[in-house]
């Protein structure tokens, strides 16, 4: 069994279901006691949405590059990046080690077109939504068509992210907002949506929405899960 090796505390909340998800995926694979071999460095979340709200980006890539090296020496085999966010640097992080790092959105992408779908809608912060890192990979090298909500609706969805779910608060009248964005999304012509924040999937699940959710979170975790117990 490999070591996985998780940059996560962004947030925590999401970190957690990461680390449930990946060991209730060994478990459920080899039975008995077994359960996943990994570390985690966990970050004072407080200390990137600082970077993020600044447009630090250097800064925030210094230091996610800096996590994904102190894995390696720890002896983590592969590296996973527990938010969605934080992809605008894959690239330098895996430019920055010498094992690989299995990105969330090429594991999503790969789930959607297992079920033959090719116009998606996609959630997360304002940087997911309207940046080319992760939107332009889903479309540049998977050729699938990604929809996001108009910028009023984007905003409601990143607020909401960082004012509440990343705050562990989940409340009814943000859940009936999210359900009224999918249901735009849905009508706009989106054959499923992708939770493109790993802590939607706290928030919103598939009876939320009328068209299959593609939840990042648990995507990624098994998918990782998967590739460490890969001979």
């Amino acid at each position: 069994m490999k070591t996985i090796g998780m940059i996560g505390g962004m947030s925590w909340e999401s970190s957690l279901e990461y680390y449930r998800i990946i060991n209730e995926t060994v478990k459920a694979r080899l039975g008995g006691l077994h359960s996943a071999k990994s570390l985690m460095f966990s970050f004072d979340f407080e200390t990137i949405e600082q970077l993020q709200r600044a447009g630090n980006w250097a800064e925030a890539t210094r230091l996610m590059v800096q996590a994904g090296r102190q894995l390696e020496r720890g002896g983590a085999d592969f590296v996973i990046i527990c938010t969605n966010t934080m992809h605008k640097m894959a690239a330098d992080v895996q430019a920055g080690i010498n094992i690989p790092l299995l990105h969330i959105a090429d594991a999503t992408a790969a789930v959607i077109q297992a079920r033959g779908l090719q116009k998606i809608g996609l959630l997360g912060t304002n940087f997911t939504m309207e940046e080319a890192f992760y939107k332009g990979r889903l479309t540049d090298t998977f050729g699938l068509e990604a929809l996001v909500p108009e910028r009023p609706q984007r905003q409601i969805v990143h607020d909401i992210i960082y004012d509440e779910l990343c705050l562990g608060v989940t409340n009814t009248n943000s859940r009936s907002q999210y359900r009224q964005i999918m249901t735009a999304l849905a009508a706009a012509g989106a054959e499923g949506i992708i939770l493109g924040c790993t802590e939607i999937g706290l928030l919103v699940s598939q009876e939320d929405s009328p068209v299959p959710l593609f939840d990042t979170t648990v995507i990624h975790a098994e998918t990782a899960a998967a590739y460490a117990l890969e001979a």
